[in-house]
């Protein structure tokens, strides 16, 4: 099973992630992003890094229509080079996409229990692939033609200390940014760039239930519980 579903972005991530995220503009507060939503990601195009909003869940460019399932919101990095429904984006189209933290849960007695999982001081630089999406209802010009979304890569979680979780986003360093945003290296060298070191680094503590629905929101989702 993959990681749950559900992150954290919030305009602070900005200080947190520097020298990724320099330069590219605030990032919107959402302390309960869900799959579907429009996120925003770190991607080079010309050689310069730009900050794009992109749907979370990817749908392939040779899907016939947006509805068709899955769109698979993680994609594995021990297939993510060789699967059918990742090959392409892993070799053209990979990018990184900022979070301040990620929810997990457990299920008690009493139901399910979110926590909190983050590095601190610091924020995730999640290792993503991307997908672009071409709407046949739309002219070859139009500028809406294509739909970008995304997938976050996951690992193994059991390399991190207390892990609420078998999996876990694969995570990047800053000095494995421009790799793995780049076109210069192979499939076995960008896997490479999965940091146990920032697993290792990971905290976690219980959190409202609150979380766990999708229509909450606010930076009370993140406290820790008394």
């Amino acid at each position: 099973m993959d990681m749950c579903g559900r992150y954290v972005i919030a305009r602070a991530t900005s200080d947190l992630l520097p020298s990724l995220l320099d330069g590219l503009g605030p990032l919107p507060d959402d302390f309960n992003v869900a799959p579907t939503t429009r996120v925003p990601v770190v991607r080079e195009r010309h050689g310069r890094r730009e900050l794009p909003l992109v749907r979370w869940g990817l749908v392939p460019s040779w899907y016939p229509d947006l509805k068709r399932r899955p769109q698979p919101i993680n994609a594995r990095i021990e297939t993510v080079a060789t699967s059918g429904m990742f090959r392409r984006p892993f070799a053209q189209a990979r990018c990184i996409v900022p979070a301040a933290g990620y929810y997990e849960w457990v299920v008690t007695e009493t139901g399910k229990q979110p926590h909190f999982i983050h590095q601190p001081d610091a924020g995730l630089a999640m290792a993503a692939v991307a997908s672009a999406w071409p709407d046949p209802t739309k002219a070859d010009d139009d500028p809406d033609r294509w739909v970008a979304t995304m997938s976050i890569i996951t690992r193994d979680a059991h390399v991190a200390p207390g892990e609420v979780h078998d999996r876990m986003p694969a995570c990047l360093t800053p000095d494995s940014y421009d790799d793995w945003l780049g076109d210069h290296l192979g499939s076995d060298e960008l896997l490479d760039r999965d940091s146990h070191e920032i697993a290792h680094d990971l905290v976690h503590y219980e959190v409202s239930r609150d979380a766990n629905s999708v229509r909450n929101n606010g930076p009370h989702l993140i406290d820790p519980l008394p």
